[in-house]
């Protein structure tokens, strides 16, 4: 259920890097919260550089151009642990992936109840129902 939204610097990335960034995304759920592999549901958007402002160095990083937002819809059943796994998990898998330095990784998670989730059809599938992964 958790959905990616990742912003990416136009231009930076290859067609098979975006493919292994959204593999890598994939993966870190199944990794982390063993969630299905088939609950995939990934965006990734471009944006130039007169609309994706990271700054290089806040918090003591050292961010190179490909640095990127990643936004996560997550279960608010999530416990802070599960979280912290799901981030550390993100970094190593596009590290492994795509070579993407953990310093170029933003990450925020949002937290949703699961009765806000529609997989299709206008039906809120995991409404009333306990978490099931």
């Amino acid at each position: 259920m958790p959905v990616f939204h990742a912003h990416i610097p136009k231009g930076r990335y290859s067609r098979e890097q975006k493919i292994a960034i959204g593999n890598a995304l994939n993966r870190s759920l199944v990794v982390a919260l063993d969630i299905p592999h088939g609950d995939r549901f990934i965006v990734l958007s471009e944006h130039g550089d007169d609309e994706l402002f990271i700054d290089p160095t806040f918090m003591g990083m050292e961010r190179s151009a490909g640095a990127m937002i990643i936004t996560v819809l997550v279960g608010a059943h999530r416990p802070a642990s599960d979280k912290q796994a799901l981030m550390a998990e993100i970094c190593r898998q596009l590290k492994d992936a795509a070579g993407i330095s953990p310093d170029d990784i933003f990450i925020a998670l949002v937290p949703v109840p699961n009765e806000n989730f529609s997989f299709g059809r206008g039906i809120a599938q995991l409404a009333d129902k306990p978490p099931q992964w």
